[in-house]
């Protein structure tokens, strides 16, 4: 009986492990798709020194004078790319999560329909993976308040942030930025909380928009009337 119960048990740790075994080739897919997706982003990040961005440039094998030509056109060319790599995946393995692919690799998918228009497409997805726990549930909250943004709703975690041009009171052009208005603000940082942030509301602004940056809670009427201004 013991060694009945033995070997059922060896069987099933195995079925487990070979459920569980990583997809190495997938892996390797996606990490390609990963860097490629954060490098072009790194490139226009501010506080990247001349250094790293001709090293980032080497890596990528951008060539200098496309880049500085196409800027950020060259980055939705390759999100685009990106999208349909991505798509084909999903086609065939469904969410490349973290039981496929391991962490960080399971960020991959998640980042390249971040930064697509797809992301209506892809949402109920991603709630199913978060729901599996093949990502954390922060991703899924951040997806869920960028589609809410694209659509001028209101978001729920406060975690997308917005730029747009407007005019002052003297009828001068201005660039402002701000955090897309929230559903009840007043609870945003408990949600947030309970969603599994270890920031504020108030933090995570200061994040995107600079130590500097004071977080006001904005209405959908008032970015409406900012836009409105620069028409």
């Amino acid at each position: 009986m013991r060694k009945m119960f033995f070997l059922l048990f060896m069987l099933s740790t195995f079925l487990i492990n070979a459920q569980q075994k990583v997809n190495e080739t997938l892996k390797k897919e996606l990490d390609e798709i990963m860097k490629v997706d954060q490098g072009y982003r790194m490139l226009f990040d501010s506080e990247i020194t001349p250094e790293k961005r001709e090293k980032l440039l080497k890596d990528l094998n951008i060539d200098k004078e496309e880049f500085e030509k196409k800027n950020w056109q060259l980055v939705a060319e390759h999100d685009s790319l990106n999208m349909q790599k991505i798509e084909n995946i999903i086609s065939q393995y469904g969410y490349p999560g973290k039981t496929l692919v391991g962490e960080p690799t399971n960020q991959a998918a998640w980042y390249v329909i971040q930064h697509s228009t797809k992301i209506g497409k892809y949402l109920p997805l991603i709630k199913e993976a978060g729901k599996k726990k093949e990502i954390p549930f922060t991703w899924v909250a951040m997806m869920e308040d960028r589609y809410l943004m694209n659509v001028n709703k209101e978001q729920i975690y406060g975690t997308q942030g917005k730029g747009e041009m407007t005019k002052d009171k003297n009828g001068k052009q201005i660039f402002i930025n701000f955090i897309w208005p929230v559903k009840d603000p007043k609870n945003v940082n408990k949600r947030r909380k309970e969603a599994g942030f270890d920031s504020t509301v108030e933090e995570d602004a200061q994040r995107m928009f600079g130590k500097d940056f004071k977080y006001e809670p904005y209405t959908l009427q008032q970015v409406f009337e900012i836009r409105n201004k620069n028409k």
